[in-house]
C-alpha cells in the first residue's frame, strides 16, 4: 500500500490567521504551471463479459481475482482511519492494476453514450483483456492521455440547460478505478453531514437527516442556499492543493490534473479552462466533495463550535446544502461569513436563490402575530418542505414533491407517450408502470401520498389523451 507518516510541519503551510481561526486549508499555489486535467460515482456492480468477447471461458477465474481487489482497498481504508495526519505516497499501482481496471469497466453503464472517440462499452469489451493490458501499460509508463470531454446539454427545472460532459470509455475506466482508491482514503475524512455521492449514502439519507434535525433540534430559521454554477467555478489550483493535503503520490495528482486539463469539445471546438470540473465523469463527484470538504465542511465545524450562540444543523448533498439555526442573528452572521469564505475560493452564492427564512415549530404562530401569513417553504433534493401540524396539533415538517420536479417529469412522460403512440397498449402500459414505480420509490415519503396520487392520475390522463389520437374519430382507446 505504501504510506508515510509525516509530521505536521511537513503539511502545506498555513498563515497564523488560518492556524488560529480556521480549519486546515493549504496555501494555494499559482494556477500557472499546475500541470495537467466529473456524473455521480455509481455503485460498483459486477457484470458479465461483453457479448462476443473471446475471453468468456476465463470469466470465473478472472472475476475471482477482481473480487480480491477490496482487500487492498480495506488496508488503505484502515490506514486512513488510524491517522488523519498521514499522506499516502504509493497509491498509483492500485489504479493501473488490471483487476482494478476490469472491476471499473464492469461497473460502467453498458448503454451510456460514447465519448469523442465514438467507442461504446460493448466495443471496448470485444477485446477486454488486451485493451486493459494496454491501458495498464500506458498508465505505468505515464503514456496515458485523457481525451477531451464531449459536451451535451440537458434541461433544468428553471428552463435553462445544464452542461454535461460525456467522457470516453477508457477515461471512465481510469476515473472509476481512481475514485475507488481515493474513496478508501477520503471516506475516513469526510464529515457526517456530507451525503452526496458517497458509498452507502443516498439522497433519502440526507432528507431524513434534515427532517430529524428540523423536528428535534431548536431550529427557527433555515438558510435556503444555492451555489452559483458550482461545477464550472471549481478552482484547479485550490483543488490540487486540497488533494495533495492527503495524497502524496504525485502520479495520482498528475492523473487528476490530466482530466482537469483535457478540456471540453463542443461543436468541433476544444476549450480549456483553469476552473471547473465537467459533470458527467466518474471523478467529478469525488473531486467536488473534496473541494467542499475543505472549503465548506471543515469551516462549518469550526464556525458552529466557535461562532454560533444556539443550535445549528447542516445537511449537504454534493453542491446542495441547507442549514438551520436557533437564532436569526446566527443565520445572518453565518450567511455573511459564508459569502466571504466562498469568495476566497472562487465560489459564490446565487443572490436570487439564497435566502434566510423563518421556519420551525414556532414560525406559524410568530408570523400570525405579526400578520405576515404562513411560513415560507423551501426545496431540497426535489421535495418542498412545509411547516405543518399533525392531527393532534403538534408541529410537523411536511414534505411534498417539488412542483417544478412534478411538472418536468409529466412533460417528459407526455413527450415519450407521443413517441410511443402506435406501440401496443400492453407494452406502453408496462413502460408507464415502471415510470410510476420509479417515481414512487423516490418520492414515496410520509405526508406525500396526495401528491403521488395526483402524479399517477395525471399520467393516466396523459395516456388517455395520447391514446385518443390513435383513431380518426377521436375516441379514447380502451386502457
Amino acid at each position: 500500500m505504501g504510506r508515510t507518516g509525516k509530521s505536521k510541519d511537513e503539511k502545506p503551510e498555513m498563515n497564523e490567521h488560518e492556524k488560529s481561526d480556521h480549519p486546515i486549508v493549504p496555501t494555494k499555489p499559482p494556477n500557472k504551471g499546475t500541470g495537467e486535467e466529473p456524473r455521480p460515482a455509481e455503485a460498483v456492480e459486477e457484470r458479465g463479459w461483453a457479448k462476443g468477447n473471446p475471453g468468456q471461458g476465463d470469466t470465473s477465474r478472472t472475476q475471482s481475482r477482481v473480487k480480491d481487489v477490496p482487500s487492498a482497498l480495506d488496508r488503505i481504508r484502515q490506514a486512513a482511519e488510524r491517522s488523519k495526519e498521514e499522506r499516502f505516497t504509493a497509491l498509483y499501482h492500485h489504479i493501473y492494476n488490471t483487476e482494478m481496471l476490469q472491476r471499473a469497466y464492469l461497473s460502467l453503464k453498458r448503454e451510456a453514450a460514447p465519448g469523442v472517440d465514438g467507442q461504446t462499452w460493448r466495443a471496448y469489451g470485444e477485446d477486454l483483456e488486451g485493451n486493459l493490458r494496454d491501458l495498464s501499460e500506458r498508465l505505468k509508463r505515464g503514456a496515458y492521455h485523457a481525451k477531451p470531454v464531449r459536451r451535451v446539454y440537458i434541461p433544468k427545472g428553471d428552463g435553462s440547460q445544464r452542461p454535461i460532459g460525456v467522457t470516453t470509455v477508457e477515461d471512465k475506466i481510469v476515473q472509476r478505478a481512481t475514485v475507488e482508491v481515493l474513496n478508501a482514503v477520503y471516506e475516513a475524512d469526510f464529515v457526517g453531514f456530507s451525503y452526496g455521492f458517497r458509498p452507502g449514502r443516498s439522497p433519502h439519507n440526507a432528507l431524513d437527516a434534515l427532517w430529524v434535525g428540523l423536528m428535534t433540534r431548536q431550529v427557527n430559521w433555515v438558510l435556503d442556499a444555492d451555489i452559483r454554477a458550482y461545477f464550472d467555478t471549481i478552482d484547479h489550483g485550490w483543488l490540487v492543493k486540497f488533494i495533495e493535503h492527503r495524497i502524496g503520490d504525485q502520479r495520482v495528482v498528475r492523473l487528476i490534473q490530466k482530466w482537469l486539463k483535457a478540456g471540453v469539445l463542443e461543436d468541433g471546438t476544444r476549450t480549456r479552462s483553469e476552473t471547473g470540473a465537467p459533470q458527467g465523469g466518474s471523478a467529478s463527484p469525488l473531486l467536488s466533495n473534496v473541494y467542499l470538504h475543505y472549503v465548506f465542511d471543515l469551516w462549518v465545524l469550526w464556525w458552529r463550535k466557535t461562532q454560533a450562540r444556539g443550535d445549528v444543523i447542516v445537511v449537504r448533498f454534493a453542491d446542495d446544502f441547507t442549514a438551520g439555526f436557533q437564532y436569526r442573528e446566527d443565520g445572518e452572521q453565518f450567511l455573511a461569513d459564508l459569502r466571504a469564505r466562498f469568495a476566497r475560493f472562487s465560489l459564490e452564492l446565487h443572490p436570487d436563490k439564497t435566502r434566510l427564512i423563518e421556519f420551525g415549530r414556532f414560525a406559524a404562530d410568530n408570523r400570525e402575530q405579526r400578520g405576515e401569513g404562513k411560513p415560507e417553504t423551501f426545496d431540497f433534493l426535489g421535495f418542498t418542505h412545509i411547516c405543518s401540524r399533525r392531527r393532534d396539533g403538534s408541529f410537523m415538517v411536511k414534505r411534498k414533491t417539488a412542483r417544478d420536479r412534478m411538472r418536468r417529469k409529466l412533460k417528459e412522460v407526455h413527450v415519450e407517450l407521443r413517441r410511443r403512440m402506435h406501440d401496443p397498449v400492453p407494452e406502453v402500459g408496462r413502460w408507464l408502470g415502471s415510470v410510476v414505480r420509479g417515481h414512487v420509490r423516490y418520492y414515496g415519503v410520509p405526508s406525500n401520498s396526495d401528491t403521488l396520487w395526483t402524479f399517477r392520475y395525471r399520467v393516466l390522463w396523459l395516456w388517455r389523451l395520447v391514446a385518443s389520437r390513435r383513431s380518426q374519430n377521436g375516441h379514447k382507446s380502451r386502457l
